[in-house]
């Protein structure tokens, strides 16, 4: 059974003294939300978040990158992924 590294959520932090910090409350939103709980149900191993700096908002970008297997990636992307949205999570 193949192993997906899949982007399951994003979000932005604006120009804060500590990001992480700030980092933490969508972080814990989303870990409780029904897809975040899925998601740290279903992960190989537990998920993974990166932060990088944000030049179109002077800000930071982040991303959960979360380990799946093959089919729970795809039920994931079917289930939880609005790719109506400009930018798609997979």
């Amino acid at each position: 059974m193949a192993i997906v590294k899949l982007v399951v959520h994003r979000f932005t932090v604006g120009d804060v003294e500590d990001p992480d910090l700030y980092a933490g409350e969508p972080l814990i939103k989303w870990e409780k939300s029904e897809a975040g709980r899925w998601v740290m149900e279903h992960a190989v191993v537990t998920p993974i978040w990166y932060k990088y700096v944000d030049m179109n908002t002077w800000g930071y970008s982040y991303k959960i990158v979360a380990e799946l297997h093959e089919e729970d990636a795809t039920f994931f992307k079917l289930k939880y992924c609005d790719y109506s949205k400009s930018k798609a999570m997979g």
